[in-house]
């Protein structure tokens, strides 16, 4: 976002909430699929899966030493706190910022705002004066000091984005380059959800920091670049190609399940714009046992953990979202294609090596 260039953020944060997108392939070996620091979303289905594991399988989770995930939202309440701006109020107000009840993830919107114990609001609910913003309460106007944002770039603020979205707050930009407020996470961070921006990473990691990146990238190839949409055109029925913007498991082509008409689809729309699309080999990934309407039967899986980070430090959630490909032999494992998810244990070791 060019608004952005230049503009010192509180503390130095960007990426305030991060989901990022594991899978195991070839063994033991851990790739990371993609990063989502937008708005990740997902959380909510982590903590509902173990509310109902405990209430299903008690027995079986008492007999061992589970690391907890219900203090979640007593963390990320934490981690939006230390991240107020320096001037911010004595009691810091933080509130969730939500496009409203028609939005596929407003429960979890709701369901957190709940657990954190803060307001769930809606553009309309918060103003700007005099570049601080403001919540509207039944006793009076209230400053709001950090917003957990649950709403593109593009909605926030009609004065400097979208000028007919009637989803954000007139003004929000300029106390934000004021200093006035935390936006969670800052504007302009969906660049990093960016497929093209993904395969950068590791090169990121060796400029940056001067080492080798723990975790590896998946082999990316960029249509954009001649040399490799010619290599994706000749073994299309090999891979998987994604649109650079995609999300959600659309606009994808796994080739190696392709019909033969699908393969000619994406063959014309690499030739028409190449520079939207990157292409992955097709992994194998690692199969956790599912139940389905024939029994139990291995599915394949990722994991997505959640990462907080803010003034004091890093946290990393001991557990995540497990997301399951509920159909036979699929590789999407995203909730809006079918998928399900499943509840993930760290389980505390006695000392002891179990087998």
């Amino acid at each position: 976002r060019p608004e952005m260039a230049g503009l010192a953020v509180p503390h130095g944060i960007y990426i305030h909430i991060a989901g990022i997108d594991i899978v195991r392939v070839d063994g033991d070996d851990f790739y990371v699929l993609e990063d989502n620091a937008r708005t990740p979303s997902g959380v909510s289905y982590m903590l509902g899966g173990r509310e109902i594991s405990i209430r299903l399988m008690p027995e079986l989770y008492g007999a061992h030493r589970v690391a907890p995930v219900e203090n979640y939202p007593n963390e990320l309440l934490a981690t939006l706190q230390s991240a107020a701006p320096r001037n911010a109020t004595k009691d810091v107000t933080a509130v969730l910022l939500t496009p409203g009840q028609f939005n596929s993830a407003y429960y979890e919107h709701s369901f957190l705002a709940d657990k954190m114990g803060i307001e769930l609001v809606e553009g309309s609910d918060l103003f700007v004066r005099d570049s601080v913003v403001f919540m509207r309460t039944t006793e009076g106007p209230k400053r709001v000091d950090i917003i957990y944002r649950r709403l593109d770039d593009a909605f926030i603020d009609p004065l400097v984005f979208d000028p007919h979205s009637m989803l954000g707050v007139p003004g929000l930009f300029a106390a934000y380059v004021a200093g006035n407020v935390t936006l969670a996470n800052a504007v302009g961070t969906g660049a990093v959800d960016d497929k093209v921006v993904y395969s950068y990473v590791p090169d990121m990691v060796r400029f940056y920091l001067g080492e080798e990146p723990l975790l590896k990238n998946v082999p990316t190839w960029r249509c954009r670049d001649p040399e490799d949409l010619a290599y994706v055109l000749d073994h299309l029925s090999e891979l998987v190609v994604k649109e650079v913007h995609g999300s959600g498991g659309y606009g994808m082509l796994v080739g190696p399940h392709a019909t033969g008409a699908d393969i000619a689809l994406f063959r014309e729309k690499l030739i028409a714009d190449p520079k939207n699309y990157i292409a992955q080999p097709t992994l194998a990934l690692s199969t956790c046992p599912a139940f389905v309407d024939m029994g139990i039967a291995p599915r394949h899986v990722d994991l997505r953990p959640f990462i907080l980070t803010g003034a004091d430090g890093v946290r990393i959630v001991p557990g995540g979202l497990t997301r399951v490909a509920l159909r036979a032999g699929s590789l999407v494992v995203n909730s809006s294609q079918g998928g399900g998810t499943k509840d993930t244990w760290i389980v505390e070791g006695s000392g002891a090596v179990e087998e």
